[in-house]
């Protein structure tokens, strides 16, 4: 009952005109860059110049300058492939599937979702390049081109070609989608820049919006590609992150293969996109004043999906651990005994504490309305989702069949630089992005305005 009356909220409060929102998104690209935006832009330059050292010496040495050893062969780097990869998974799902479901509440934060993807996705790509380790050679390879050795060829039967496949075509698609979007935006800014006297705005912003004119055949043939970009990319959302799981769901490693991997990989994505998305906008809406159009609402929701998900990656992890008694298998069994009371307890608990736990407390609408409550969970649910990657991937990893291989992993210096350089890359293009592009689609605000007012009148 609670989900049924707060539906009937505003999407946009304040009264806003179409005028106003003009003027409030308009606003963060034509002023000066505040304070804190320089605070926080240097904060993330340096992360990434820290970072940046730790690749280049990577690239340098090799991937010897890891913890790796020859039981645990993936580690840190995988795990942040897969958490970043999850990341952006909700972009694309506020993008593609809410607006096929004509939710309308998606209009305000659909554009920084889609922001959000990008960058993350180019975190992801960095880790699986530094491990071919000759990174200006090994990408060559992931490739299916002729080449001069004429019968080398790609393996089409290996999970991780069809990362290349799923993850290329994801971020292509995802890049259309997040662009196209933005081009009437520009062409408002380029029409205030002429109006305001800044000629070399209004050139850069009419370069950028492709000379939009806003006819009305410009407009039907824009919303007919959104539509058709939506529909394609709606099942990149389910099977991007399916690929990804069958990198371990095809081996035999116990604890990885499994059939339930890629719904709960998908589920679990979702669960860690959302709970970014919202850290993200809960920093942006008061950092540029954008309370009246990322509302309590709008957050409400989101911890809604943030509740479902999260309750359906508890269910994976206790249906795992039931299979593993089902099926009778020793190593299998073994392996789910290790993640909960071997060395690596910590991490295990960790996972469950943030992932299972925090989640839950979004059922009081008290919390879930709060917003400090709601970006202390939201930061929590992501360091639980990365623990779960760290969990499937160098628990499983660390004791498999053989006790003589058993081993530890420890990650170095450069395991953790790597980590903190995504980071850094991440943030500075979010923060650019944000000073530079409109945060918010003006366009579908509008139209949530235009028939507001109508309603009213």
């Amino acid at each position: 009952m609670q989900v049924t009356s707060s539906i009937r909220e505003p999407l946009v409060t304040g009264g806003k005109t179409v005028r106003d929102v003009s003027e409030d998104i308009s606003r963060q690209v034509e002023g000066k860059p505040t304070n804190l935006w320089w605070i926080a832009i240097s904060v993330s330059v340096v992360l990434f110049l820290l970072g940046a050292y730790c690749f280049w010496m990577l690239l340098w040495n090799g991937v010897g300058v890891w913890g790796l050893n020859k039981t645990v062969g993936w580690a840190w780097d995988i795990t942040n492939f897969v958490w970043w990869v999850g990341i952006g998974h909700a972009g694309t799902l506020i993008s593609a599937i809410l607006l096929l479901f004509r939710q309308r509440w998606r209009m305000s934060i659909n554009r920084a979702a889609e922001a959000m993807t990008i960058f993350a996705v180019i975190c992801a790509a960095s880790f699986p390049l530094a491990h071919m380790g000759r990174l200006w050679i090994g990408p060559i390879w992931s490739l299916p081109l002729p080449n001069t050795f004429g019968s080398l060829w790609v393996n089409f039967n290996s999970p991780l070609l069809w990362d290349v496949f799923a993850i290329s075509t994801y971020f292509s698609v995802s890049l259309l989608f997040w662009y196209m979007g933005l081009i009437p935006d520009f062409a408002v800014i380029r029409d205030r820049a002429v109006r305001k006297g800044h000629p070399l705005r209004a050139m850069i912003y009419n370069a950028l919006s492709f000379g939009w004119s806003g006819g009305a055949k410009t407009w039907m043939r824009y919303e007919s590609v959104a539509l058709i970009l939506a529909g394609l990319s709606t099942p990149l959302v389910l099977s991007v992150h399916t690929i990804v799981s069958m990198d371990f769901a095809t081996s035999l490693i116990p604890g990885w293969h499994t059939t339930i991997f890629p719904p709960y990989f998908v589920s679990g994505a979702i669960f860690s996109g959302f709970a970014m998305v919202l850290t993200l906008l809960l920093v942006t809406r008061k950092l540029f004043k954008l309370e009246d159009y990322i509302t309590i609402y709008h957050i409400e929701l989101m911890n809604i999906i943030i509740i479902i998900t999260g309750s359906i990656v508890g269910i994976a992890y206790i249906t795992e651990f039931f299979i593993a008694w089902y099926g009778q298998v020793p190593a299998e069994q073994y392996e789910f005994i290790n993640r909960a009371t071997g060395p690596y307890w910590w991490a295990y608990w960790s996972m469950m504490t943030c992932n299972v736990i925090s989640p839950q407390l979004f059922w009081f609408k008290k919390i879930r309305t709060n917003l400090v409550s709601t970006f202390i969970i939201s930061i929590i649910v992501n360091i639980g989702m990365w623990f779960e990657r760290f969990v499937i991937i160098v628990i499983s990893l660390h004791r498999d069949f053989l006790p003589s291989s058993w081993s530890m992993f420890h990650p170095t210096m450069y395991d953790v630089g790597q980590y903190i350089f995504t980071f850094g890359l991440f943030f500075t293009a979010f923060l650019l992005f944000a000073k530079f592009f409109p945060m918010i689609n003006m366009a579908e605000v509008k139209s949530i305005v235009k028939s507001t007012s109508e309603k009213k009148h």
